[in-house]
Formats: C-alpha cells, structure tokens, sequence
C-alpha cells in the first residue's frame, strides 16, 4: 500500500509538471465522453482545439471569474465560504449547490471521473492542491478555458467560439462571453445557440459582475 501511495503520489505531481508546460491534448472528461457514446444510440462528434491564452480574448477569462470563482485570484484552491454556505443550502434543500473553484473544476476535468463520491473528491482535493502548488494562476485559467465543456462533444473555447459564433475565441465579445460563460452550470441543459430567458438574464448577471471586477484587467494582471 505505501508503494502504490508513493507511486500514485509520484505519477500525479509528473502529470501536473508536464502539463504545467505542453497543451493538453486530451481530459478525462473528454475520454468519459466518448466512451460513454459507444454505449448510446446518438450520434457524437468531439471538437477540440488548443490556443494559448494569448489567443483568447480576456472578455472570456474575465466570464468564467465572474460566474464561476469571483475569488481565484485570491484562493489556494478552495473558497471556504462559497463551501459552507453550499453544505448549510444542500442541508436545507433538495436543489444541491455546488461551490467549487475554477482550479477544482479545472483538475476534476482534466484528471478524474464526473460522477459524485467521496473518492473523487479526495482525488479532487488532492490534484487541486498540486495544480494551485505546480502552476500559475494564469495557467489554470489556460486550461480551464480549454478543456471545458460547451455543449454535446463541445470542449474549449475555441471550438466554441467556432461552432456558435464562426470566428476564433481571440475576438469574442464581451456578450458573446458572458453568454458562453452563462451555460457552464450545465451545458446539456443550457444552449448557447437557442438561450432561454434564465440564460439571457444570467448572461446579463455576468456582464453586470465583469465590469464590477474590473474588466479584462482582472486576465491580464494574471501573472505568467
């Protein structure tokens, strides 16, 4: 047991490195995906593509803050309010709340399985430590913004920005990325080409919550 410890603890943090420099090519959600299409009936297609942040318009990195972790520039990880209030809601509710950072949803898409346990939130805590310990804040929000999932087979912004929108993820709009941003929660729930009013009055949220955290300066003090 200690050796598949040391040996698990090992194979992590060499993924975390390497991944901290090369562009990744494929996530775990991403395999789940399309394992989970050869045991259904619809059709699947996965569109995929890389660009440095750079080629990424700020507008989109300043969305996902605004909607999804007003605190990642300040959080090692975890937002330990955003947490208790979650535990004290779900407690209250049967409509369950999450409350994780960008680096967690960042390290369970990239690295783990989707499916709710303990285990996976073990792991989850684990590699978003490694992710927060082993890469820049900047480099989070890199592959964050590349890997997520927009829509059926759907995954980084830049195949996003292509599919909804015809133009390259470096000229998105302020609007066009908030409402991108706006689907996140659930994006086979939520469409970006045929939003609902929830979608367009949230999309409008994020806009508001963008110009109070002021703007694209938020993505480009980000440092290296």
């Amino acid at each position: 047991m200690v050796r598949a410890a040391l040996g698990f603890t090992v194979l992590t943090l060499l993924l975390v490195l390497l991944f901290r420099f090369v562009p990744v090519p494929v996530s775990a959600l991403m395999v789940e995906r399309r394992i989970g299409s050869w045991f259904s009936k619809e059709p699947y297609a996965s569109r995929h593509a890389w660009v440095p942040l750079e080629e990424i318009s700020p507008a989109m990195g300043v969305a996902v803050i605004a909607s999804e972790d007003q605190l990642f520039v300040e959080h090692f990880g975890f937002d330990w309010n955003a947490i208790e209030k979650a535990v004290n809601h779900n407690e209250r509710s049967r409509r369950k709340r999450g409350a994780s950072t960008l680096t967690q949803q960042t390290a369970k898409n990239l690295f783990l399985w989707s499916s709710r346990s303990w285990a996976r939130k073990g792991f989850e805590a684990w590699f978003t430590l490694a992710l927060e310990a082993g890469w820049s804040k900047r480099r989070i929000l890199e592959v964050y913004l590349n890997i997520v999932e927009f829509g059926d087979g759907l995954y980084g912004v830049e195949a996003a920005s292509q599919a909804y929108f015809h133009k390259p993820a470096k000229r998105l709009t302020n609007a066009e990325a908030a409402l991108l941003a706006a689907v996140l929660p659930n994006p086979h729930r939520f469409r970006v080409d045929a939003p609902s009013d929830y979608i367009r009055g949230r999309q409008g949220w994020i806009l508001r919550q963008m110009e109070q955290l002021g703007g694209t300066q938020v993505v480009k003090g980000l440092g290296k």
